[in-house]
């Protein structure tokens, strides 16, 4: 048992702590970075983890839920931080950034795949960094001796000529929403999401004039008001499924969210088998325990064989 537990809460972070003879234990939470999505409450196996939802501005604005965690409840595991897609939760030991459950292979790490070519990239161009909804991209430009130019703008056509392009990506943070993709003119990025899925906006259901999901969507352009009838719908190209919508939605029936595949390290463990029911449909349970299934078959054959099939 922890010899003294610690709660802070201030308006941009919440910090949990248990402090021991040896190890310090500590959960902070950015809420600048929280969009109050419930990745992070389905996957709490502790249930220590909670959103509360808010009033709506003096404009009649949706605000993004709040996430509350209990003390009493949270054991430090980290399968917050593994999951969130946001990266607005960190877990450290001793101040260092140890995930117990990812060390000892109970459980998965999210895969965010964001491919770079950068050798593609015109030297004038920052579209990828203009579009990233959350400001998470970068791009700077090297002299052939390694020094960053400061100002582009201030160089000859002559001297941009011998420029590399770098483009910084905050992975961490990144959801994998795909735009920087969509919106580079040159096909140098390619992203993987890290959560699929599928969102239906049942219009029918939906209060004449509502758009509290798309005033808390975390990524611009997944959620869009349409010029015929005004209502919300969905670009799913551009969808996370986080569920930041889903929270606020005021009528249950109107907005349906099923996450059917998550992008993840191997892993061999119940701990992760019970998170994926929690997060995602059914369907893709049954295809991942089949999955693990075939390879566990597959390795026993090999093991007999002594040979390892192609």
């Amino acid at each position: 048992m922890p010899l003294k537990t610690l709660k802070r809460e201030t308006a941009e972070a919440l910090t949990l702590e248990w402090i021991l003879h040896a190890k310090n234990y500590r959960l902070a939470l950015n809420r600048k970075l929280c969009v109050g999505c419930e990745i992070c409450t389905l996957a709490c196996p502790k249930e220590a983890i909670k959103l509360e939802k808010q009033p709506k501005t003096p404009d009649g604005r949706a605000q993004r839920a709040r996430v509350d965690i209990a003390l009493e409840k949270c054991n430090f595991c980290g399968i917050c931080d593994i999951l969130c897609p946001y990266g607005a939760i960190e877990v450290t030991v001793n101040g260092e950034h140890v995930l117990n459950v990812v060390e000892k292979e109970s459980f998965p790490q999210l895969v965010r795949d964001i491919q770079i070519d950068t050798s593609k990239c015109p030297v004038d161009c920052v579209e990828c960094e203009k579009a990233c909804p959350l400001n998470l991209i970068k791009v700077t430009w090297l002299t052939p001796d390694g020094k960053v130019v400061k100002d582009l703008g201030s160089l000859t056509k002559k001297e941009r000529k011998g420029l590399k392009v770098n483009v910084e990506v905050k992975k961490e943070f990144c959801p994998c929403c795909r735009i920087c993709e969509f919106k580079c003119p040159e096909g140098a990025l390619h992203v993987r999401k890290s959560f699929y899925g599928k969102i239906h906006i049942n219009q029918e259901k939906c209060p004449e004039g509502c758009k509290d999901c798309l005033d808390v969507c975390p990524v611009t352009g997944a959620l869009y008001i349409s010029e015929v009838n005004k209502k919300v719908y969905v670009n799913e190209a551009f969808c996370v499924y986080c569920g930041a919508c889903k929270v606020v939605c005021p009528i249950a029936e109107a907005l349906e969210l099923k996450r059917t595949k998550i992008m993840h390290t191997p892993v061999r463990s119940g701990a992760w088998n019970k998170a994926l029911e929690r997060l995602a449909s059914p369907l893709e349970i049954t295809k991942e325990l089949k999955a693990k299934g075939s390879q566990k078959a597959l390795e026993s054959v090999e093991r007999r064989l002594g040979w390892r099939i192609p």
